[in-house]
């Protein structure tokens, strides 16, 4: 394909999108997560429906659970509290919304003193954000919280021909400024960082511009990195793995990475899970690969490799 794909192209290949209501969430979940102190806690993950990001990014499938059109003003907090009355007490909550929190046409301004009412028991709030998207009314919005609150970033990579493909619209200097802002108003921030992006090739070079994006995000000054193997399954990834733009990782290359990760003693470093079977060729041993990945997880310590005939 050519070096900038188009918005147009993107959406041209794309299947159907899901039948979304506004008044609920796509869906929420609860699970344990360490903590920047060391603590293990309970977060609940609330994923909102909402308009789509208006950042038509190469790799991203989230926008199969959006809204064509804005927000409706009061349905953020009516998911917020659907997804709450069903989720046990936790003192954390993340509400990821496939997108950027701070879109006014995804999440309503408006309903944002209501949404900080609904979360007036919660120790942390975590919401993800585009870094383009930064000014006044996110610390507007922290000070209706009585949490502590994080904004997760996506870098994706770093790479200088695959960073400005993916269509994503920035700059390393973008995401560095984002974060300075938001350090400089007592928000922390965590990266999200793919493994094998498009538009890289190889093991190595995959695994080494994985550990160079991490240690960026951390010289940028965020607290934690989270490692994503970069899935196809929204159409124009499939095209590009057709044409050697893309090659999905391996669970093995996904484990090799966490390690040096974790090694590099920097900050919390996550590895996400999620469909993990994608990435594996052998069913004899993928469920105890993928319980080692949530230990360490948890642990930000390195486990014994799970030994299998496969390697």
């Amino acid at each position: 394909m050519t070096n900038h794909i188009e918005n147009k192209t993107i959406i041209e290949y794309r299947p159907p999108k899901a039948e979304m209501n506004p008044w609920r969430p796509h869906c929420f979940l609860n699970e344990p997560e360490r903590q920047r102190d060391g603590t293990v806690k309970s977060v609940n993950t609330i994923f909102l429906t909402n308009r789509e990001c208006p950042f038509k990014c190469v790799m991203c499938d989230l926008w199969r659970h959006t809204l064509e059109k804005p927000t409706p003003k009061g349905a953020i907090p009516a998911q917020i509290k659907y997804a709450l009355d069903r989720l046990p007490n936790a003192p954390v909550v993340k509400l990821y919304n496939s997108g950027n929190f701070f879109d006014g046409k995804a999440i309503p301004r408006d309903d944002y003193r209501k949404i900080a009412q609904l979360l007036s028991e919660v120790e942390h709030v975590i919401v993800e954000n585009h870094p383009k998207l930064i000014g006044p009314f996110i610390p507007e919005f922290r000070d209706l919280l009585s949490a502590t609150f994080e904004i997760a970033i996506g870098l994706e990579t770093i790479h200088p021909v695959a960073m400005p493909r993916l269509n994503k619209q920035i700059t390393r200097e973008n995401f560095s400024e984002a974060v300075r802002f938001l350090t400089s108003h007592n928000i922390s921030s965590r990266a999200f960082i793919l493994l094998n992006p498009p538009f890289l090739k190889g093991v190595v070079e995959n695994r080494d511009w994985c550990l160079k994006t991490v240690q960026f995000a951390f010289d940028s000054g965020v607290s934690s990195c989270s490692i994503i193997p970069t899935r196809d399954g929204n159409g124009i990834m499939e095209k590009l793995r057709e044409e050697g733009d893309y090659e999905p990782p391996s669970i093995s290359s996904l484990e090799d990475v966490f390690e040096e990760a974790l090694s590099l003693n920097r900050g919390r470093i996550f590895c996400d899970v999620w469909d993990l079977h994608r990435f594996s060729e052998c069913e004899q041993c993928i469920t105890e690969r993928k319980e080692r990945l949530q230990n360490m997880n948890l642990s930000q310590e390195i486990s014994p490799k799970v030994q299998c005939i496969c390697n």
